[in-house]
């Protein structure tokens, strides 16, 4: 179980420096991955502090569950959507908290697993689920109509082709099924008449499929508002988004919270990674944070 061994925390320095923890403290890690921010943490918050953990992949948390085994019960480690993490701090007991993190997107090991589905760099199932159980990418794709998948594509891609892969992909399912990565990536690819941008062309229609089957975009809402009422005074919330549909609702969560009193935002604009960063790691180049600080 070494594979998570590698992983390199994104704006590690930023998001110490604007979670500020302090020795003793009680931080929220809310997407533990592989414990790559989680270990920093417990650094900063010393053996009097602890780390609370969620993630909805079983691989994730077995991989930091390993890694981080000698923290003891400084670390604790919870199964579940990061949407359902004020229900799971009540059954804890847990009511104030000193600090909350949470890196959004998909992690290094996800994408790095042709397995998992995520990306098509590597050829696997259409899967992209976070999570055991509920539909797979191929399932969806398998059923929605053209009017649905177009709305996916645009909604959560910002697909401008939208309409014409949702169309070739209900044309193609009339003969065959999409199963595979590379098979779903070379149809997008065709309907842009094999010319690559900046980015691959299917990299929207993934992050649509991936956030659409996930629900990303509804827990990043629904959760920000509750874990910045219960941090103490003065202490911070700090967020990591990978695009600008996170971005945006994470912007607009602080936002709100500002003008209803609840504290101020400490980052007027995103910090972005540096050059130094994004050398080493190149997909820190789209790493946003965001910061909040309660009243």
């Amino acid at each position: 179980m070494t594979e998570g061994f590698g992983h390199v925390p994104v704006l590690a320095t930023e998001t110490l420096e604007h979670l500020a923890a302090r020795p003793g403290d009680r931080i929220v890690d809310l997407t533990l991955g592989a414990g790559g921010h989680s270990a920093l943490i417990l650094e900063e918050v010393g053996p009097g502090g602890q780390v609370i953990a969620f993630d909805r992949d079983p691989v994730a948390l077995a991989i930091a569950r390993h890694r981080l085994a000698d923290r003891g019960e400084r670390l604790i480690t919870v199964e579940s959507n990061f949407a359902e993490a004020p229900r799971h701090l009540d059954e804890l007991g847990i009511d104030r908290l000193d600090g909350v993190l949470i890196d959004l997107g998909v992690s290094s090991m996800q994408l790095d697993d042709p397995e998992r589905g995520f990306s098509f760099q590597g050829d696997g199932p259409l899967d992209m689920r976070m999570s055991p159980g509920g539909e797979t990418a191929a399932e969806l794709l398998a059923r929605a109509s053209a009017e649905e998948l177009e709305r996916i594509f645009r909604e959560f891609g910002e697909e401008p082709r939208a309409r014409a892969i949702a169309a070739r992909i209900v044309d193609l399912r009339r003969r065959t099924r999409l199963e595979r990565t590379v098979e779903l990536a070379e149809l997008v690819r065709s309907v842009y008449g094999g010319k690559d941008g900046r980015i691959h062309p299917a990299t929207r229609v993934f992050q649509a499929l991936r956030i659409a089957l996930n629900g990303e975009l509804d827990a990043v809402a629904q959760v920000l508002r509750p874990l910045i009422e219960r941090l103490a005074p003065g202490r911070r919330l700090v967020a990591i988004s990978f695009h600008s549909l996170e971005d945006r609702i994470v912007k607009q969560e602080m936002r709100a919270a500002e003008k209803e009193g609840f504290g101020r935002v400490l980052t007027k604009r995103p910090i972005s990674a540096t050059e130094e960063e994004t050398r080493g790691n190149p997909r820190s180049r789209s790493a946003r944070l965001r910061a909040f600080e309660r009243a």
